[in-house]
């Protein structure tokens, strides 16, 4: 059943713990439909502390279908559900979690977690919407391997995009498609992103110190893709200060930049996904002022330094 949202409650440090189980990775994949969207989550999970007997994750909002341990079924009786979390109990000391569940993002106002606005869908998981996607040790320092199968109307949605290098698409049955993601570097669930929708791009490459070349995207809404080209100049600056500066290359096949009108944050630095409100992206002469290209500039630099300062050193008890 749908989940109520419930106010937040204040954490404080002294309360902080280790958590109790790690995530040794996390396959997911999403079915997304006109008003609802389906979401498998094949999680593989490793018992830190053998004083903890049950696994407990985080989730709101959600309508769970589904829930088998080690690819059998549980019965009602070895878990519970509340409207924050799904407690499973007396789990092994490794095994693997498959979660099935549905939510609707046509719905979601917030703007975290999965939501549809301007005909797009797209996410926003910092500091805790990945819970509103699917069940999960929604916390900072639980870091793990992504890999995202996403499907959707070919039509409506012809860009599918999340986190790392896309190793496979095709064509379905139906008008539909799909596409294959794979992030090989750990990362916390705040750290993930997904965008499907109509958009329109500019395409570049960088080639790095070691002489590797690298795809670069960015996205807009449909006649907006003219507005991106300080934007990409700007990534390959910061790209290259990074190298010269610091000897930091970039470490996958792509970096994509995807620019939405409807963003909660001025800019998010998911890993190889960065989203951006839109205004700190499109410029043009004819309509933005020095200051804007400024703008423009250093959040891009910004979200793009974070791939390495960010991304891999997480606050332990944020």
């Amino acid at each position: 059943m749908a989940r109520t949202e419930t106010a937040p409650q204040p954490k404080y440090r002294k309360d902080y713990s280790p958590p109790a189980f790690a995530v040794k990775s996390i396959d997911l994949a999403f079915d997304i439909r006109d008003g609802i969207t389906a979401i498998t989550a094949k999680t593989a999970f490793r018992r830190l502390d053998p004083a903890v007997k049950n696994l407990t994750l985080d989730g709101q909002n959600l309508a769970l279908q589904s829930i088998a341990l080690d690819g059998t079924g549980l019965s009602p009786n070895r878990y519970t559900v509340t409207n924050d979390t799904l407690t499973v109990a007396d789990v092994a000391d490794e095994f693997t979690l498959t979660i099935v569940n549905t939510i609707r993002p046509e719905d979601n106002t917030a703007l975290e977690g999965l939501y549809k606005s301007g005909g797009n869908y797209c996410t926003q998981c910092e500091p805790e919407g990945f819970r509103k996607i699917t069940y999960a040790l929604d916390r900072s320092d639980v870091m793990t391997t992504y890999r995202v199968r996403i499907e959707a109307d070919k039509n409506s949605a012809p860009v599918l995009l999340s986190n790392g290098n896309c190793i496979e698409k095709g064509d379905l049955n139906g008008g539909r498609h799909f596409t294959v993601w794979h992030d090989p570097h750990p990362k916390p669930s705040y750290l993930f992103a997904l965008v499907a929708g109509k958009l329109d791009h500019i395409h570049d490459t960088f080639t790095t110190m070691s002489g590797r070349k690298v795809d670069l995207y960015i996205y807009a809404d449909p006649g907006n893709a003219g507005k991106c080209l300080h934007a990409m100049e700007s990534l390959k600056k910061s790209m290259r200060w990074d190298e010269e500066n610091y000897g930091r290359e970039y470490d996958l096949d792509i970096f994509n930049i995807v620019a939405v009108n409807d963003f909660n944050f001025g800019a998010m630095e998911n890993k190889s996904l960065n989203i951006f409100n839109s205004k700190l992206v499109l410029a043009r002469p004819d309509t933005a002022t020095d200051s804007d290209y400024l703008a423009v500039e250093s959040v891009v630099a910004h979200e793009y330094f974070h791939n390495w300062t960010g991304n891999r050193i997480t606050c332990r008890d944020w």
